[in-house]
């Protein structure tokens, strides 16, 4: 049987967007029949010179007087953070989550069309568009869990995913135990603490985001943010993260991961397909990988929030808009991006992809986090960004791990507490 992650009844066909505008100056083309240069931005400094490569070759069967260069960027986020301050981005980049706020995205994004009409047939749409209007489009989705070694897991007697957080930091004692690592930070790179985020609403529902904003102390026992960051600190405190976290790094991890010297991290399901490639890489099955959801419940069922990606957007200062538009549609449409990595494709009408296997056989049961509230779009980061807690980066996290270990002075009560001063005085300033 299919599997679906989200209703798509009635959706047969995949509509192509509708996207309004036309070039800036550069190369004349029509958005029927584009032509000429586009720079595309991308984080994927691995796959730029393999998989994007046949993406072009394939974009040009349709479109052979476009030519794509690309612009792979190692520190994506702070290298586009500055390059922003110029109108030299390209003409279709990633938006950065770490300083563009959603009433910004006129001032840096071109149109891609009508919300509620894209939303009929793309995943995610609220989560780039602003007053009505969509400006980016998920790349893929992921659903929240941790990424595991099923060897390392089972070498320890654990068979099956923890109910519980406090079944959790057994299961990683029991690891532990062995020898071997259980959990892993990512701390240096950073990145992958600001994933975390992604897990509010697997605790309390799908309007815990939108409910923070009204919140003057969300980091409160029994609430999303809360658990999400305690379990954190209480796993680093327990020394059941790696000895020294300052010296991590994301693509030895993977390898880490494979060969299991160290047992999990949280991340979400797009991770899934490159640790099984590690685990190809170390001469191992794929099956060595397994994901399973946080040790939350909500009725004796686990839950696990979906969420998007990076979003697709075209510059506003693009002299190449109809090409740039021309492959945001096909990389959309066309590019089966979202299958190749094992994640979530943002077209309603796919299926789950196989990566979440293992959410399919426990009955994970999805949430999707409720719309922002229009209007109100970029409230959740004004507030972050008055109260200097960069609740979608990692610095904070970095803090909160720092603490936990002993190398920054205080507790997880006064790491909170500070947390929660901070958030309601913010909150309070942008009513």
């Amino acid at each position: 049987m299919k599997r679906h992650l989200i209703a798509a009844a009635g959706l047969t066909t995949v509509a192509a967007l509708t996207l309004a505008g036309c070039s800036g100056g550069g190369t004349a083309s029509t958005d029927e029949n584009p032509s000429g240069e586009i720079t595309v931005l991308t984080n994927r400094t691995d796959i730029v010179d393999t998989v994007f490569a046949d993406y072009v070759a394939e974009f040009q069967k349709t479109y052979p007087e476009v030519q794509v260069k690309f612009e792979a960027l190692t520190d994506y986020e702070g290298d586009v953070r500055i390059r922003l301050n110029s109108r030299d981005y390209g003409d279709v980049l990633l938006i950065p989550t770490s300083n563009v706020t959603r009433d910004q995205y006129p001032e840096f994004f071109e149109p891609l069309g009508d919300e509620q009409e894209l939303a009929q047939t793309y995943r995610f749409t609220n989560d780039g568009s602003y007053d009505g209007t969509v400006y980016g489009l998920s790349t893929f989705g992921s659903a929240m869990g941790y990424v595991f070694n099923r060897e390392v897991f089972t070498a320890a007697g654990v068979t099956t995913p923890p109910a519980t957080e406090q079944e959790y930091l057994d299961a990683l004692q029991k690891i532990k135990d062995t020898g071997v690592t259980p959990y892993y930070t990512n701390y240096k790179d950073g990145w992958p603490l600001s994933s975390l985020a992604g897990n509010i609403g697997g605790v309390t529902g799908a309007s815990a985001l939108n409910e923070m904003t009204a919140d003057d102390a969300p980091w409160s026992s029994g609430k999303d943010i809360y658990d999400i960051d305690g379990l954190l600190y209480d796993t680093v405190a327990a020394g059941l993260s790696e000895p020294d976290p300052t010296t991590t790094n994301w693509e030895e991890s993977k390898t880490l991961l494979a060969n299991g010297e160290i047992g999990s991290m949280i991340l979400g399901s797009w991770a899934v397909t490159q640790m099984q490639d590690a685990a190809e890489d170390a001469g191992k099955s794929r099956d060595t990988i397994g994901f399973w959801p946080m040790p939350w419940q909500t009725a004796g069922e686990f839950t696990a929030t979906t969420a998007t990606d990076k979003l697709l957007a075209v510059s506003k200062y693009s002299e190449n808009k109809p090409a740039a538009k021309a492959w945001v549609d096909w990389f959309e449409n066309e590019s089966g991006f979202a299958e190749s990595q094992g994640a979530i494709s943002p077209l309603k009408a796919d299926d789950a992809p196989a990566t979440l296997s293992d959410f399919t056989d426990l009955g994970v049961q999805y949430v999707e986090l409720d719309p922002r509230p229009q209007g109100q779009e970029s409230l959740i980061t004004d507030i972050a960004n008055t109260a200097e807690i960069t609740l979608f980066g990692e610095q904070y996290r970095q803090e909160l791990i720092d603490t936990a270990r002993g190398a920054r002075d205080g507790d997880k009560d006064s790491f909170f507490s500070d947390l929660n001063s901070r958030w309601g005085q913010a909150v309070s300033e942008n009513q």
